[in-house]
């Protein structure tokens, strides 16, 4: 477990370099052409796939390539005398990303949001945010009400969207059909937001919690945000991986087997090569 005063240091650090990341507009990336994107799926708290996900990676011998993780908090690996664990690998993701800056990206998800906004998830009988605010105070103690803080910080500059040259967009998940007509892209590349942008009903709210995968909606959202391609997290995947329609995939990292897609953005694609190209950790 890092010393509190320099894990502190670290996520400060880290989440100034998610708002200085180059390619940045608000919070959508815009990757250089010539770009690897290696995608993970949901991986909520496991730090084992996480461990399997940097050896895929090899980011040091691969410089081109991006690494893109998502969903990281609220799951089932609990301390002995209770509270959840996920907030470790927020730790090592912040850390990652001060070791490359920028070539690590994170996407909000509606777990880091729900603990952003203080909007309570519940699992069976288990109150997530609970949960994961005792494992907090069972890691640091006194300093547990400091580090929150600067966890949400990290989470008010997370990526939102990641936006191609070859037209695949790539976010936790998508607007509702019922969202969709209200949902606005443009909210997505402000610097800061509104409330109303992040509370029900607004346009990044929408963005992390919908679950409408009919091909109707895939293909109307992705002619709002301009793109051919959708690649996102939210729902878990027997397999890894999910084709629910035509226009998407979906990856979850947090189960074996656990997936991830490694994205060229210097030709086009389509859906099957996006499936060629998913790597099982």
């Amino acid at each position: 477990m890092p010393q509190p005063d320099r894990l502190l240091n670290t996520l400060h650090q880290a989440a100034r370099a998610f708002r200085t990341t180059p390619g940045r507009t608000g919070h959508v990336l815009r990757p250089p052409a010539g770009a690897e994107i290696l995608v993970a799926g949901d991986m909520h708290g496991s730090v084992e796939n996480f461990r399997l996900l940097l050896r895929r990676a090899d980011l040091a011998n691969h410089p081109d390539r991006r690494l893109v993780l998502q969903e990281v908090v609220h799951g089932p690996f609990h301390y002995p005398v209770g509270g959840d664990k996920s907030h470790q690998l927020l730790d090592l993701l912040a850390a990652l990303k001060c070791q490359y800056p920028d070539r690590v990206h994170f996407l909000l998800g509606n777990h880091e949001l729900a603990e952003w906004r203080g909007l309570r998830i519940v699992k069976g009988l288990d109150n997530q945010n609970d949960l994961f605010a005792l494992g907090i105070h069972n890691a640091y103690g006194e300093w547990a009400g400091q580090i929150t803080q600067a966890y949400h910080e990290l989470f008010a500059a997370a990526d939102l969207a990641i936006t191609t040259a070859n037209r695949v967009w790539i976010s936790h998940s998508l607007p509702s059909a019922l969202r969709l007509p209200t949902f606005d892209p443009a909210v997505l590349e402000r610097d800061d937001f509104e409330p109303a942008d992040l509370d029900s009903g607004g346009s990044v709210y929408a963005l992390v919690w919908g679950r409408d995968l009919t091909e109707e909606n895939a293909a109307n959202f992705l002619g709002r945000v301009d793109a051919d391609w959708l690649i996102t997290g939210h729902i878990p995947c027997d397999d890894g991986y999910l084709t629910p329609n035509s226009r998407q995939l979906i990856l979850d990292a947090m189960r074996t087997p656990a997936c991830c897609c490694l994205v060229p953005t210097d030709r086009p694609v389509t859906l099957q090569q996006l499936v060629e190209d998913i790597w099982t950790l």
